[in-house]
């Protein structure tokens, strides 16, 4: 990955997840699949368990815990209702940003 699509993830990460959870509750492992078979291949399993724990402090997500089949439960996640207003700041925000992007890369000043 290169340095500039790491640092631009970085930024969007948070709301890449508060998208998938907005469509369904899932636990990391099931959010880190997701995004690597949506093509963001480089993510670590650990970057998203440590974002989900910051997400999880500030009251983003609702946690609970459900029995697994190969040890200790897992922690589903689900978008709370604080989470769903960050998502919707985070969409108009994108939807901000690539507007203004859109216009500098036509040329627009």
């Amino acid at each position: 990955m290169s340095r500039q699509l790491t640092e631009m993830l970085k930024g969007t990460l948070e709301g890449i997840v508060l998208a998938i959870l907005s469509g369904r509750p899932a636990h990391g492992y099931e959010i880190t699949a997701w995004l690597r078979a949506h093509g963001f291949a480089d993510i670590a399993e650990g970057t998203v368990y440590a974002l989900l724990v910051r997400v999880e402090r500030r009251g983003l997500v609702d946690v609970r815990k459900v029995p697994s089949e190969k040890g200790p439960p897992r922690k589903v996640y689900s978008l709370s209702p604080q989470g769903r207003k960050d998502l919707d700041e985070f969409w108009k925000t994108w939807a901000f940003l690539a507007e203004k992007l859109q216009r500098l890369r036509k040329g627009d000043k």
